[in-house]
């Protein structure tokens, strides 16, 4: 059983980065048969593996001691030199939401981290010509609204809505 999440610094984001590569990793193929959309591919879960490593490779690279802004920089930056189709892109640009609301900061509390789920939604949708539910954009949106309606609990509380409605969506 694991710990709820108290403070969400870099260590915790670091840590996180190096977790969703591996669990990608686990179903990536998995993912590959679900994409559909925009065209029958069969390869988001290989595209969304290729831009987490690219934001987990700069992170790494990152002194352990980096902070939380800088951590995110890297991170969103990585992403966006290893994405890979549509889905990539779109992680990389969440990802920037995120590096961009961190500035300056070094742990999130809960009404930040909902601010920054809700700039990652509104980025990444803001990036694509027309946007399509029921795509990674529909994951993002569920998340961010989860986070900003619990975003008035502790953040282990926030963290845990908005992971579930992602995996719902």
């Amino acid at each position: 059983m694991s710990t709820p999440l108290a403070v969400l610094d870099a260590a915790a984001v670091r840590a996180w980065f190096e977790h969703a590569l591996r669990s990608l990793l686990l179903v990536r193929r998995q993912v590959d048969r679900l994409n559909v959309f925009p065209v029958p591919d069969a390869d988001t879960g290989t595209n969304l593996v290729l831009t987490l490593a690219g934001a987990a490779k700069a992170v790494g690279e990152l002194d352990p001691a980096a902070d939380l802004a800088t951590l995110t920089r890297a991170a969103a930056d990585g992403a966006l030199l290893g994405a890979r189709g549509n889905s990539g892109v779109i992680v990389g640009q969440c990802l920037q939401a995120l590096a961009e609301t961190f500035v300056g900061v070094d742990e999130a509390s809960p009404a930040l981290l909902a601010g920054a789920l809700t700039a990652a939604d509104e980025q990444a949708r803001a990036a694509v010509v027309h946007a399509v539910e029921g795509t990674i954009l529909s994951v993002a949106r569920a998340a961010a609204g989860a986070a900003r309606a619990a975003a008035d609990g502790d953040l282990a509380a926030t963290v845990a809505a908005a992971s579930r409605a992602a995996r719902d969506a």
